[in-house]
């Protein structure tokens, strides 16, 4: 069984960058707050952070970005890239649009361990001519080692592994 969930799992160091990347759907703000970290060490001079619209009619950004500041991580490190983008794939459309217009060539790119693998192969699909590298943020229910033990970790073990069967199907 942890392979099963390992696999889902393809993190890479980080990298300079000249962007650093963080997608949306975390709602316990592990990844904002790994792209802060990743910032501070240098390794890009901002984080763009996208954040699909959704709850009170408010987007991600909206809430992950004053996160960040909360927990000490100025607001200048954040850019807000508020989309509504329903899919990983819609979402890397929208992100590397913006990335082309700021002239990005090389981007650490910080989602879930249980993502990494998943949306790397969505990001490098469409944009192989980019450098780009997978930067696992903790997740609080999943653990490639461990996420049958609880109800959260199976739900999100579940969740990923139909999305990637899907999308070796092209859907």
């Amino acid at each position: 069984m942890a392979a099963l969930g390992a696999y889902l799992v393809r993190s890479e160091s980080p990298a300079s960058a000249d962007m650093i990347v963080v997608l949306a759907g975390d709602f316990s703000g592990n990844r904002i707050l790994k792209a802060g970290e990743l910032v501070r060490q240098g390794y890009a001079s901002k984080a763009l952070v996208s954040g699909t619209s959704g709850e009170y009619g408010l987007h991600e950004t909206d809430l992950a970005i004053p996160f960040a500041v909360r927990h000490g991580y100025p607001e200048s490190y954040f850019v807000a890239f508020p989309n509504d983008a329903r899919s990983t794939r819609e979402e890397a459309s929208d992100v590397l649009a913006d990335l082309n217009q700021r002239h990005a060539r090389r981007i650490d790119i910080v989602t879930s361990d249980y993502h990494t693998r998943r949306a790397g192969n969505i990001y490098r699909a469409l944009a192989p001519g980019l450098e780009i590298h997978m930067v696992a943020a903790p997740d609080l229910n999943f653990s490639p080692d461990g996420w049958w033990k609880n109800r959260e970790g199976r739900k999100t073990f579940l969740l990923e592994w139909m999305k990637t069967v899907s999308s070796w199907f092209g859907m």
